[in-house]
């Protein structure tokens, strides 16, 4: 029986078609809180489309990043590194712009967050990943470094749009005045939303790659607040904020209950704009060979909800370590899973590499693993213990024990029976104590013996 040329065709197509390397779209939001996210059901946030990803994958509860802020954590992302060990373990930024201060083209020249970034040695995902013949792109907010050796262009991605700082202003797109929304390696002028710019870029680059492999690394800086002199935290259009407070007075004098309607209404836009990606993927037939990751880059601070967790942003309480986090690649992860097991935004990138078929250098030394069949439900987590520092503030996580030395508060928690961290139990658990202070000393030394790498390192 003759096969017809069109049908012949076809099956080639479908034959390259799933041998073809899964996509990866990994989402990262800004300091959202652990609690806002519309499927856990007692929040007024409205996520359908978040929710329709943990409905269609996985939502993990016990999810840490490896820095209670921005800038170090972003660096584990792309690293796979502790900020301990890949050099970018404090945040590159101007102290001083919280002051009121506004710069010239020479004075911002000349600045720590202009001039810091990411050690250059350092092998950033998109790199391992384009030898595996991924398109690889960023759109959003980079945050490790600004000068073109650390621009994301040299860094392993083909494409990049976004601001390379911690935080800009939404609508103008300016730092405390000055302008910071880059396209590849040169500062650009456009109009409009960041979010809704960040996600037009998303789409776009799908519809260009989608008969390729593709990496989209879409870190927006939604909800973080508005790097701005109003102080009214993030930034959304006046129709989002006022889906949660349909009464709320902009003059009113409760800037707490302004905030909370600002980073609701800038949660649900982004919902909103990732809901857009998720039907683009379905509109190519994308949808079950790409693994879609979301999680927040730390702890909820401004205008978020952090329950139950004790803390938020920049704290060493889960507040501002645990984050929300969600999965979905229908190929392998069931559908409408929960999963307590112990995962840190460090399983990241061992994850993404192997997925996509890259070895990991031998020569570096890698802090995660590959969490692929831990969200599939196959396997426990192997991870047992994590450690943060900044600056003075310490802690340890040791199975399900957590100790704290911060400015904040300290103590010992049993995580198992209190997830708050409301009971301290460091004079009931002496030797519990001592194993977790000793644990951190181990990593703390491991990390003194590194190979050293900048910004702030001596060496």
């Amino acid at each position: 029986m003759r096969i017809s040329l069109a049908l012949m065709m076809l099956v080639a197509a479908n034959a390259a078609f799933a041998d073809q390397k899964p996509n990866i779209v990994l989402i990262v939001s800004d300091d959202q809180g652990y609690h806002d996210l519309g499927c856990l059901g007692d929040t007024p946030l409205k996520t359908p489309h978040l929710d329709r990803l943990a409905n269609e994958g996985v939502r993990c509860t016990d999810f840490y990043v490896s820095w209670p802020a921005c800038t170090p954590s972003r660096g584990s992302i792309l690293t796979g590194r502790y900020p301990q060990r890949n050099g970018l373990y404090d945040m590159i930024r101007n102290d001083v712009a919280d002051h009121g201060v506004t710069f010239t083209d020479e004075t911002y020249a000349v600045t720590p967050e202009r001039i810091l970034g990411m050690d250059t040695r350092e092998i950033v995902i998109a790199e391992l990943l384009k030898t595996q013949g991924y398109a690889t792109a960023v759109f959003g907010k980079w945050d490790g470094g600004q000068l073109r050796r650390f621009l994301p262009l040299q860094r392993g991605f083909d494409e990049y749009f976004g601001h390379p700082n911690t935080g800009i202003d939404y609508w103008t797109h300016e730092r405390y005045g000055y302008p910071s929304m880059y396209r590849g390696n040169q500062r650009v002028k456009v109009e409009g939303y960041a979010t809704e710019l960040f996600k037009n870029e998303a789409v776009r680059f799908i519809d260009a790659h989608r008969d390729e492999p593709f990496f989209l690394y879409l870190p927006f800086n939604a909800p973080h607040s508005a790097s701005n002199f109003d102080r009214m935290g993030a930034q959304a259009p006046e129709e989002f904020t006022r889906r949660h407070y349909p009464q709320l007075d902009p003059h009113d004098p409760d800037r707490r209950k302004q905030m909370r309607a600002n980073s609701l209404g800038c949660v649900t836009y982004m919902d909103d704009c990732i809901g857009q990606i998720l039907d683009r993927l379905d509109a190519h037939g994308l949808r079950e060979r790409t693994l879609v990751i979301f999680f927040s880059d730390n702890g909820g601070g401004g205008g978020a909800d952090n329950r139950p967790l004790r803390g938020a942003k920049s704290q060493m309480f889960e507040g501002g370590l645990r984050v929300p986090f969600l999965a979905r690649y229908p190929a392998a992860i069931p559908p409408a899973s929960v999963s307590g097991e112990f995962l840190t935004s460090l399983e990241i990138f061992p994850t993404l590499a192997n997925l996509a078929g890259a070895e990991l250098p031998a020569d570096v030394i890698y802090d995660g693993f590959d969490m692929l069949p831990v969200l599939c439900g196959k396997q426990p987590s192997p991870r047992e213990r994590m450690f943060w520092k900044r600056r003075g503030d310490m802690a340890a996580r040791v199975g399900h024990w957590k100790w704290v030395d911060s400015e904040r508060g300290a103590g010992l928690f049993d995580l198992s029976q209190d997830v708050g961290e409301k009971r301290d139990l460091s004079e009931q658990n002496p030797d519990k104590l001592a194993e977790l202070k000793a644990a951190f000393a181990a990593w703390q030394a491991e990390m003194q013996a590194a190979a050293p790498r900048g910004p702030f390192r001596d060496y």
